[in-house]
């Protein structure tokens, strides 16, 4: 399972979920966008922390997207940029919606509220 995580574009994972895919599934320090170890990051903030729009995060989630369709692995994804990005759960949800999601990525558990 590749745990897909909101990263910054300055590739600092210093706390949330970004941290916890350091700690447990081999993400990279200065990688912020992608996929290092068994952790994959979209980016939800610039290089200098302020919040991306929602149009800046869908670019991003794309190509996750497109990613995740060619690949078969499972992904495990978290409702990236609602934490320390601010955005909201509905927000993020109706862009993935949108994007569609494909059958191997997973919602963790932190979706609930959403859904």
């Amino acid at each position: 399972m590749i745990f897909v995580f909101g990263s910054n574009l300055a590739g600092r994972h210093g706390a949330g979920a970004a941290k916890h895919a350091v700690q447990y599934y081999g993400a990279q320090y200065g990688v912020s966008a992608g996929i290092t170890g068994q952790a994959y990051a979209i980016p939800t903030k610039d290089a200098q922390l302020r919040t991306l729009s929602i149009d800046e995060i869908t670019k991003h989630a794309k190509i996750f997207v497109d990613y995740a369709v060619s690949d078969d692995r499972n992904f495990l994804l978290t409702p990236i940029g609602t934490g320390l990005a601010g955005h909201s759960k509905k927000d993020i949800w109706d862009m993935f919606v949108e994007l569609e999601i494909p059958d191997n990525v997973f919602l963790s558990s932190s979706w609930m509220t959403i859904l």
